[in-house]
């Protein structure tokens, strides 16, 4: 845990916001670094404190003394330097985080690896960022977390801090739920991204795609509004798009167009100039905007020799086979454009392949008609309105790709589909061909967008989200008992006289499955309960909605109570026979059946459970939103219908079920106790509505767990089955203590429920007990 003087608000990024350059001397030098996270945060280092924790660059060519100044300087900047080994750089940031994550969160399937590698790196360095973080934080600071390379960060640092209120950025596409589902990582990096308070987003549009992969992943998340409920906690999302520093790129703009580098791009006279400026990726579709400039000078002739497009590129990740590839095709459409077009006296295309500094591109910016910025898929682009702020004098157009999230800002630029050839060729004629009158209206308004929303609001309004999101979560969020109160729970369970054990099975026991059928139990359950049914003074009782022919194939080997369709059917210990106990009047049976019957048809993937004294229409292998509705659609239909004094309608977990009045698994509680003696230690576990009856039924000294989210009456709460499963490994663990039994059993004197359910399922909740 950090010390008193430890920062309240500390950064992560890939990279620290400073390059380090060592001379052939072993000269160290730190230079700022340029654009993207590093220009949107560094002026929050100005306040002493706060920290940021990243990687400083390949530094492996420096001695052990080297090493120390360095981490010493860095320390003095606020910087806390996380070194990475070469191999780590290679797994964890080119194999993992820009071979596998980059191209599918930008939606290009065609790019991934045959072989994915990297993960169990990408892991273990998220890992030691969490860790960094966990030790640099004050108590309750604030945490902001960025991008892509460390998605599994907050939920590890929620593990070993879970006083700090954690953010996260993502500064690229979030793709649609089709496309995240083929991450084979998926569930693992959905978690680790709802440890966060609030993950920040771009665009609604990248906030939706969440919220849907969240829907439809199998985490047992509820979409909750703008927000997750996920093992207990909620998450918020929300639409916060980057800005720039547009007082400083108006400072170089000023200063470059007193001189002559914004008119060296004007030469020869009469040329109108177009200019893309991007870092040599596949996402930035520079292939098409050549192919769009070919079309261009095919359809107008009179062009030639009056318009040149001048190319930046950055080389970047030239490691990845894939980027090699892509740079040797744009190479060959340029080479086949100047081949057709190019003259004496006129090139097409200028090709510019390094970095430019700041001025110069400003001095750029100055000096385009025209600025191209045609991602075939970007998460904001800040190029764009750096362009927009180099330009006081409010000419140039913007001809911007609908599908970069600053589309959802700019609207006044001209907006392409960079897919349609055509229509950005012709797109690009008429912006070379606008009035200076529609140049200016547009650029005008452009420019108050943007200095509206510069890079320091952007941060302000997140931080102050956070804080928003922070109090909300803890405001909304059942609060999991912490690791001593369990263990102080154990120790009372597994030092009774006699201990009874009340375990639902779905959802409690055993994840839930896409199909029911599935939800086997494994080796490692089967001889948890077999252990627990074997320990001294202790029974065990499993209850589920499930049918018994079902309950009897998975568990009837064990030397355990098992009660079946929350109930109504009973097996007593040891390997008694099951028991018809309870039943109701099912003269609803045919109505229901019907009406479940026709929306099972009207549902793919949905499925009908015939039971003794219940019907179950089940949709996990449904869409998750359109069985959300649909499950909806029943529930009302059904209580409209069908629900009366002869039958319940009860909304679970993707199931809808019509069940008998009356049946329960409180009655179950009942049945159990008349055989218990006063001092037998009651511990009851479930996850849904269903075990609320189980709760309101027990004596008011017995122990209740909930499991996952939702309300619950119960004392306690852990996440999931896993949880479940230490705790009663751990009850295992404490041997009983031995008592001798004195004089005959008392009867345990029992209690009314403290709540009937309704004819609706729901239910009045009784007080927490503890």
């Amino acid at each position: 845990m950090a010390g008193p003087s430890a920062p309240r608000l500390v950064l992560a990024a890939n990279r620290l916001p400073v390059t380090v350059r060592v001379s052939a001397g072993g000269r160290i030098t730190l230079a700022e670094s340029v654009g993207g996270v590093a220009t949107g945060l560094l002026p929050l280092l100005k306040d002493a404190k706060v920290r940021w924790v990243g990687w400083p660059g390949a530094v492996e060519g420096l001695g052990l003394s080297e090493r120390t100044r360095l981490d010493a300087e860095l320390r003095r900047r606020r910087l806390e330097p996380l070194h990475l080994t070469p191999h780590e750089v290679e797994q964890y940031y080119e194999d993992y985080a820009n071979g596998v994550l980059w191209p599918l969160l930008h939606s290009f399937a065609d790019r991934l690896p045959l072989e994915p590698t990297g993960w169990s790196t990408y892991q273990a360095v998220n890992e030691r960022f969490a860790r960094r973080l966990a030790a640099v934080a004050a108590p309750g600071a604030r945490v902001w977390v960025h991008d892509y390379q460390l998605m599994l960060v907050p939920g590890l640092l929620r593990t070993l801090r879970p006083d700090l209120r954690i953010g996260f950025f993502l500064h690229v596409p979030f793709p649609g739920a089709d496309m995240f589902r083929l991450l084979p990582q998926r569930d693992e990096v959905l978690r680790g991204l709802l440890g966060a308070d609030l993950i920040g987003l771009h665009t609604p549009g990248y906030v939706r795609n969440l919220l849907a992969v969240a829907s439809a992943a199998d985490l047992s998340s509820v979409v909750d509004g703008p927000a997750i409920r996920h093992v207990g906690r909620l998450t918020s999302l929300g639409v916060f798009p980057m800005g720039i520093d547009v007082e400083r790129f108006e400072r170089l703009a000023a200063r470059a167009g007193k001189g002559e580098a914004a008119k060296t791009f004007r030469r020869p006279h009469g040329v109108q100039v177009l200019v893309g400026v991007d870092r040599l990726d596949y996402t930035k579709g520079i292939p098409r905007r050549m192919l769009a400039y070919e079309r261009l000078l095919d359809v107008h002739p009179e062009l030639r020799g009056r318009v040149r497009l001048v190319q930046v590129a950055v080389p970047s990740r030239d490691r990845v086979p894939a980027y090699r590839s892509f740079h040797a095709e744009v190479e060959r459409l340029i080479r086949r454009i100047n081949g057709r077009f190019a003259t004496t006296e006129w090139v097409p295309v200028h090709w510019i392949e390094r970095p430019m500094d700041a001025e110069s591109l400003a001095a750029l910016y100055r000096a385009v008609d025209v600025l191209l910025v045609t991602p075939i898929r970007d998460g904001m682009n800040l190029v764009a309105k750096e362009f927009i702020a180099s330009r006081p004098d409010e000419d140039g157009v913007l001809l911007l790709s609908e599908f970069a999230g600053a589309a959802d800002e700019l609207a006044e630029a001209v907006i392409i589909n960079p897919y349609d050839i055509d229509g950005a060729a012709a797109a690009i004629a008429r912006s070379l061909a606008m009035p200076r009158a529609e140049r200016r209206l547009r650029m005008r308004a452009l420019r108050e967008r943007v200095t509206a929303r510069g890079v320091m609001a952007w941060s302000e309004s997140f931080l102050e989200g956070l804080d928003r999101a922070a109090v909300i979560a803890g405001e909304a969020r059942p609060r999991l008992a912490s690791s001593l109160e369990i263990d102080q729970l154990v120790e009372r369970v597994a030092l009774s006289k006699r201990l009874v054990l009340l375990l639902d099975y779905d959802g409690t026991l055993v994840p839930f499955s896409a199909m029911p059928e599935l939800a086997t139990p494994d080796e490692e359950l089967l001889a948890l309960l077999a252990a627990l049914a074997g320990r001294p003074r202790t029974a065990v009782h499993v209850l589920s909605g499930r049918d018994r022919q079902t309950l009897g194939r998975w568990l009837g080997a064990l030397d355990i109570g098992l009660h079946a369709e929350h109930g109504v059917w009973s097996r007593q210990p040891p390997h008694g026979p099951w028991r018809r106990v309870a039943g109701g009047d099912t003269r609803w049976r045919k109505r229901a059946r019907d009406i479940m019957q026709r929306m099972r048809d009207e549902t793919p993937g949905a499925r009908l459970e015939e039971k003794s004294e219940a019907l179950a229409w089940h949709w996990r292998g449904v869409d998750p939103d359109f069985g959300n509705r649909q499950a909806k659609r029943l529930e009302a239909q059904l209580v409209e219908e069908v629900n009366d004094e002869t039958c319940e309608v009860l909304l679970g977990h993707r199931v809808v079920e019509v069940r008998a009045a009356g049946i329960h698994k409180g009655q179950v509680v009942r049945r159990v106790l008349e055989r218990e003696s006063v001092g037998t230690c009651i511990l009851a576990l479930g996850d849904d509505r269903t075990d609320e009856d189980l709760f309101a039924a027990l004596p008011q000294d017995a122990i209740a767990v909930h499991v996952g989210d939702g309300e619950s009456a119960a004392g306690y709460r852990v996440a999931a089955p896993a949880d479940v499963r230490r705790m009663l490994q751990m009850i295992l663990a404490i041997p009983p203590i031995r008592s001798p039994r004195r004089g005959p059993p008392r009867r345990r004197a029992q209690r009314a429920p403290a709540s009937r359910p309704s004819r609706s399922g729901t239910r009045r909740s009784p007080p927490p007990r503890r």
